[in-house]
């Protein structure tokens, strides 16, 4: 199963007060995006997949992403596919940020994608899935 989405949406304000800045991804993505592992809510010790896009456009972090066989990736797939689970998030640790609130996230290193059922961004979603 494939999926597509965003991890992050430009210009929002998440739920602790952070706003991700077109652009903060770029350092990062220049390093070799597609390699960013693709885990289950934020843990490090359940990849469900990998990552086949991982681009900033207009509106945010856009990614495409396949599941695997995995156990892991059979429940992220099962969940998504019954619409329990559709959230996207990103673990990072920060280069360069300003302000308080908000918080202007402006560099940052990408360290991981995860599919997650509570995303930091309410509008960091799944938008797409293929092979249900």
């Amino acid at each position: 199963m494939r999926f597509a989405g965003y991890a992050a949406v430009f210009d929002r304000a998440d739920r602790g007060g952070d706003v991700v800045r077109a652009g903060a991804f770029r350092r990062s993505l220049a390093r070799g995006g597609t390699r960013v592992p693709l885990l289950w809510q934020h843990d490090s010790a359940r990849p469900i997949g990998r990552i086949e896009y991982l681009r900033e456009d207009r509106r945010g972090l856009r990614v495409i992403a396949r599941l695997s066989g995995s156990a892991a990736g059979r429940e992220a797939a099962a969940l998504l596919k019954e619409g329990a689970v559709g959230g996207l998030s990103f673990g990072y640790r920060v280069r360069e940020a300003a302000g308080d609130a908000p918080r202007e996230l402006r560099d940052l290193d990408l360290v991981e994608v995860s599919l997650v059922t509570f995303p930091m961004q309410p509008k960091a979603r799944v938008h797409a899935v293929e092979g249900r």
